[in-house]
């Protein structure tokens, strides 16, 4: 027994062994007694003296608030200045024409002469002129983005129809027009024939029917006018009273709808040229102070009516003699570069 006593002393007094009893580890489910191991931070790996002065300067700068204005100055000295330009319809109206003439004669009543035939509304044949025509010096005057569009839209019609088929929609459009027009110089005539072409024109008859209860005292019909002053020519669709009032009558058709007057492009304009020539026109003696433009549908959907009065009619004539002003010139321009 002594003996093993004295074994047990010399372990316990050796450096590599012990009999001490280990101690005890405990299992809790609370995170108090029992710690997550913490994650390290990489940045904390960083030398941190090496770069305090760098981090320095970047926490201590406070730029200014960004602006508009500011946010201009830095686009203009990273990419130049801007180019403004003043939209065209700005510029237009700024522009006075240098050709002015009065959209109404001062020589007639604006009242229609009542000792006046009314029962036989006048027709004047459209003559040959060396006078250009409305319709061309709208034509001949149209800006960059109409030709734009117009020239989109014809390629477009081309490339779904081909060019025989685009000639052959082109040519039944026009035909549709013209029967059309036919059809309500017979309605408007004295004689009011009402027949018509059950296949092709009742869509735009039944279209303008609401209209037409509206017209009456009728005085021209597809009849020429000319402007003696201006020196230009047009042929009008129809000069009658609309809900008691002389106007300019302007029949158009449309395959999309038109419900404001800024969807008929230069129609206003056109039909304020024939305005302003019949208050000129010796061959008429009543003079008109306002204007109608009716889109017609082949579907029989109900026409739009724009109508124009007299105010509204001078603000499109300054338009319209600026576009003739522009004609002048081209053509001007184009004689004066034709060889002798």
């Amino acid at each position: 027994m002594k003996a093993f006593q004295t074994m047990c002393r010399q372990f316990r007094s050796s450096k590599g062994f012990s009999i001490e009893p280990s101690p005890c580890v405990a299992f809790s489910t609370s995170s108090y007694s029992c710690g997550r191991k913490k994650k390290e931070n990489p940045y904390e790996q960083v030398n941190q003296e090496k770069y305090s002065d760098l981090v320095q300067s970047v926490l201590s700068f406070r730029g200014h608030a960004q602006t508009p204005e500011s946010l201009f100055e830095e686009d203009t000295l990273l990419y130049g200045p801007v180019s403004k330009c003043k939209p065209p319809k700005q510029e237009e109206e700024a522009r006075v024409p240098g050709n002015w003439f009065p959209l109404f004669s001062p020589e007639r009543s604006l009242k229609p002469n009542a000792t006046s035939d009314a029962t036989v509304p006048l027709k004047i044949p459209l003559q040959r002129s060396k006078m250009p025509s409305v319709t061309r010096v709208l034509q001949q005057t149209m800006t960059s983005e109409q030709i734009f569009y117009l020239e989109r839209w014809k390629q477009r019609m081309i490339l779904e129809l081909g060019e025989n088929g685009f000639a052959e929609y082109t040519s039944n459009i026009f035909l549709q027009g013209k029967r059309f027009h036919e059809a309500l110089e017979s309605i408007l005539s004295p004689q009011g024939n009402l027949e018509r072409d059950e296949n092709l024109e009742s869509g735009y008859i039944e279209s303008v029917q609401h209209i037409l209860k509206d017209v009456s005292g009728v005085r021209a019909l597809e009849s020429a006018v000319q402007h003696e002053t201006l020196k230009y020519v047009g042929l009008l669709d129809c000069v009658a009273e609309y809900q008691g009032k002389l106007c300019v009558i302007d029949w158009k058709t449309s395959e999309k709808p038109k419900p404001f007057i800024r969807n008929t492009f230069d129609n206003p304009l056109q039909l304020v040229a024939y305005v302003g020539a019949i208050n000129h026109d010796a061959n008429y003696s009543f003079q008109v102070q306002c204007g109608l433009i009716v889109v017609a549908y082949k579907d029989g959907s109900p026409a739009h009516p724009h109508f124009m009065d007299t105010e509204l009619c001078s603000q499109y004539w300054t338009k319209w003699l600026l576009r003739l002003e522009e004609y002048t010139k081209k053509e001007k321009n184009q004689n004066i570069q034709k060889p002798d």
